[in-house]
Formats: structure tokens, sequence, C-alpha cells
């Protein structure tokens, strides 16, 4: 931080933390009309992230 004196680190960490509660109010929102148990939310995540991998790295 040091490094960049110009730079107004105080503002950057409020936008951060703005942006990080926006994010969870809408995961809050999403997730009380979700039907899915946590188990099967957990797996669903895991199925996405393997699909992404396969795409974004051209395997399988």
């Amino acid at each position: 931080m040091d490094e960049f004196p110009e730079i107004n680190w105080s503002e950057v960490a409020r936008q951060a933390i703005a942006q990080k509660l926006r994010d969870l109010q809408l995961l809050k929102k999403m997730s009380s009309k979700s039907k899915l148990t946590e188990a099967e939310a957990i797996e669903l995540g895991r199925k996405v992230n393997k699909a992404l991998v396969k795409r974004y790295l051209g395997t399988g």
C-alpha cells in the first residue's frame, strides 16, 4: 500500500465491504426461495465447478 500512496485505501475498503454486503443480501434472497437442501446445493456446486474446469481447460 505504501507503493501507491495516491490511492485512497479507505475508500477501496469501503467499496469492497459494500459490494460484499450486496452479494450476501442477494445470496440470502436467492437461498430463501430455494427448495434444495444444503447437501444438494453443495453437490450441485461441485458439478458446476467440474463442468467449468472442463470447459476452460479443454479437458474431457
